[in-house]
């Protein structure tokens, strides 16, 4: 199993497959964006290669990200791959759900395990000022073929100040009542191409739960507060599902982190809200045989910081859609 410095168990792996997406979200990017050249992000097979070394290296769970990894042509075969790597436990992905219809099955079959969908709201109206272009009836018909292809769902929310913290979150948490579904609410993070907007726009967990016990109640403490991956969970009273709160602002968890992400063109970056990266593209298109490979993702273990910097205005300079979410 990979440790890092401060005996942290890193085996969990984010890979993002592009950059790019076909929304555009207030908080997370400008509306004219630039993407990478594809020959810029790593192949298939250097994505298959990359796969089997960090299983061998003790890599458990891999969640393919972007940008929007269903914009990928090869992301069935991907996780197909994954499902086959001895090592591998778990395959989950992130995803805005536009084109998640037509894909649910078809992942499902290939090994896929869990979806978190991007969902900020209820409303049609506010959904397409957030994402500029999107259109929820596509990602609500995502989310319904997610759950009928028996894949375990939860629903991921970015909270922003005035434009989704309140009654928005309300209605998403109403989910919880009757499906046995997750609906995390995830604090808004500072990034390099839009902090001017983040940094005033964050809503705290505490701010939250106050919302939601307002309208349902005392919440209930699920696991008696042990994170369920990055999210602290609770329920409502008698409901089926949890609601989850990410807060790497207002409680981070830097303490508990057990995950990498590797950007689509190929640079391990070690904490998501800092700049440190190692690269492998280089590497692989250098000739590098595996151990060379398997020498830099364990250098990269050893190299991973310990939290970010967020307190001290460290913000990292690139956009969430470069890292992976």
């Amino acid at each position: 199993m990979p440790f890092d410095r401060f005996n942290r168990d890193i085996s969990y792996l984010r890979i993002s497959l592009t950059d790019a997406c076909n929304l555009r979200c207030v908080y997370c990017m400008p509306e004219k964006m630039t993407f990478r050249p594809r020959d810029e992000l790593l192949s298939d097979a250097e994505l298959h290669r990359l796969i089997g070394l960090f299983a061998a290296v003790g890599f458990r769970k891999i969640r393919f990200t972007g940008g929007e990894p269903t914009l990928r042509a090869g992301l069935v075969d991907l996780v197909a791959t994954a499902a086959r790597t001895p090592g591998i436990e778990t395959i989950g992905l992130t995803t805005n759900g536009i084109l998640l219809a037509d894909l649910a099955e078809p992942l499902r079959a290939a090994g896929l395990r869990s979806v978190n969908i991007s969902l900020d709201t209820l409303d049609p109206e506010k959904f397409k000022q957030i994402t500029r272009w999107g259109q929820l009836d596509r990602v609500l018909a995502g989310l319904d073929a997610a759950a009928d292809a028996g894949l375990r769902v939860k629903l991921n929310a970015v909270v922003s100040r005035g434009r989704n913290d309140r009654a928005d979150v309300v209605a998403l948490a109403r989910y919880t009542l009757a499906q046995p579904w997750q609906v995390r609410f995830i604090e808004q993070m500072p990034f390099g191409n839009n902090s001017e907007f983040q940094i005033p726009s964050t809503v705290s967990e505490d701010e939250l739960r106050g919302v939601l016990a307002e309208a349902y109640g005392p919440l209930e403490l699920v696991n008696n507060g042990r994170l369920d991956g990055e999210a602290r969970l609770y329920r409502i009273a008698g409901a089926a599902g949890c609601i989850g709160f990410i807060s790497p602002v207002s409680k981070p968890f830097c303490a508990d982190c057990t995950r990498m992400r590797l950007t689509a063109e190929g640079r391990l970056h070690l904490c998501l809200l800092r700049d440190n990266e190692m690269d492998l593209r280089g590497l692989l298109r250098g000739g590098a045989d595996d151990a060379a490979l398997t020498d830099r993702i364990r250098a990269a273990v050893l190299d991973k910081p310990w939290g970010h910097g967020l307190e001290q205005h460290v913000i990292p300079t690139r956009g969430m859609s470069e890292i992976g979410g």
